[in-house]
């Protein structure tokens, strides 16, 4: 099945006469289960791609269908819906609220969804543990470490047990021990609990861990293949 189908995607930017187009007719097919690297130079239209995929931002012209659901026909509450119960985002920044402790970070969406507080604690129990902080429960973001941060971050984007995780730059502010921990993390999400990823970074140590690579250039596709013979 197709967790992600983007058919003549086109997002052109305006700064008074002066367009710049960020993607350009960009056609994409990402089945169930499988993990994408998004790669190629800065400014080449990969982040804009993700807020697309993400419902983020509306695209120009074009479709972009999640399962199945062309999102260019829900309404912005059905949007917000998708955004909060199919799609985790995990961002270079963490984004971590910074007076909650990490559990309750991980729980916040599920506030937002309206889970009760049993369920609330016993999936932020298991995320804690499948990210390896179950003794981190109660620290703050400044408590822990930019690759704790992070791996809190995964944790909430999984709150909502989504179908597809969107991760811009995850290692983009770790050193390589962190960005391993990482890499390793989101291949275990998704061997083990089948959550299709789209990655976008620079840093091809993720090939290892992808199961197909997509290089765009000036808003453009111009490779996508297995991983394994993705050459950067």
């Amino acid at each position: 099945m197709k967790a992600v189908e983007t058919r003549k995607l086109r997002k052109v930017y305006k700064a008074g006469e002066i367009e710049v187009e960020a993607l350009a007719e960009v056609s994409l097919d990402v089945s169930e289960a499988d993990f994408v690297l998004v790669s190629g130079p800065s400014g080449s239209g990969k982040t804009t791609l993700l807020n697309v995929l993400g419902c983020l931002d509306r695209a120009t012209s074009g479709t972009v269908k999640i399962f199945g659901r062309d999102t260019s026909a829900l309404s912005d509450d059905q949007l917000s819906d998708l955004r909060l119960n199919t799609i985790g985002f995990v961002f270079q920044a963490y984004n971590l609220i910074p007076t909650l402790t990490a559990r309750e970070n991980i729980e916040f969406p599920m506030v937002l969804s309206g889970r009760d507080q049993t369920r609330r604690e016993r999936r932020s129990k298991e995320l804690l543990e499948l990210v390896g902080l179950g003794d981190r429960a109660v620290n703050k973001p400044d408590q822990l470490s930019g690759g704790e941060q992070q791996r809190i971050a995964i944790a909430r984007a999984l709150a909502n047990d989504p179908k597809i995780l969107l991760t811009d730059e995850p290692t983009g502010n770790l050193d390589s021990r962190s960005s391993s921990r990482v890499y390793e993390l989101l291949a275990r999400v998704n061997e083990g609990l089948g959550v299709t990823i789209i990655t976008v970074s620079h840093d091809t140590n993720f090939v290892q861990h992808c199961k197909r690579g997509v290089v765009i250039v000036d808003g453009r596709i111009v490779d996508d293949g297995p991983s394994a013979a993705w050459s950067g």
